[in-house]
């Protein structure tokens, strides 16, 4: 590193490299196989994001971050949201971890390195935000073949998800919108309460 950067605050070095993540992500050109999988996700998000969620359905949302990622209208609307944060890869991170808890013993191992190297390892197209001692125990568990080798790592994006992005979600212009449309909402006339206050 030249002397240049080692001299710049922490901070400005996190800000550094989220742009360079969030170019990188831009600049990307997508593999046939990974353009598939997106067309059928998007595909899927389209037809559930038609789907206006109730008011029942925003009132869980307001109760708790498991209401929402628990919830497919839910999980859209926070990915939505994400997605106008830059910060998509954490809940794409989740999602990926939710299905490879599903996936055949005898694939299991491929797609444990294709998660790692999409989401996980330093420099990855969709980096998540882990510490580096989290990092390295991931690394060595999708080597050791280990069945729960992110969980750590998908408990630790989870709490990131929820201590951060769903409070400014919560409050988004994105929700307050789609309580405009539901009469039934409480939303629409007051912004709502967070636990532990915000």
């Amino acid at each position: 590193m030249c002397k240049g950067l080692a001299t710049l605050p922490a901070t400005c070095l996190k800000s550094a490299k989220d742009i360079k993540h969030k170019i990188s992500f831009l600049l990307q050109k997508p593999e046939p196989h990974a353009a598939d999988q997106r067309e059928i996700k998007e595909k899927s998000a389209t037809a559930a994001a038609k789907r206006l969620p109730d008011p029942a359905d925003l009132e869980k949302w307001k109760e708790s971050f498991s209401h929402v990622m628990s919830n497919e209208v839910g999980r859209t609307v926070f990915t939505t949201f994400l997605k106008s944060e830059f910060s998509q890869e954490n809940v794409d991170f989740w999602i990926a971890c939710e299905d490879y808890k599903n996936t055949p013993p005898s694939k299991a191992a491929t797609k444990a390195k294709q998660i790692y190297q999409q989401f996980v390892e330093a420099d990855a197209p969709n980096e998540v935000n882990l510490d580096a001692v989290t990092r390295e125990k991931t690394r060595q568990e999708v080597e050791d073949g280990s069945p729960s080798c992110f969980d750590e790592a998908q408990k630790m994006i989870y709490k990131l998800m929820e201590k951060d992005s769903y409070r400014r979600f919560l409050k988004s212009k994105l929700i307050q919108d789609l309580c405009r449309k539901e009469s039934g909402c409480r939303w629409a006339d007051s912004r709502p309460m967070l636990a532990g206050g915000a």
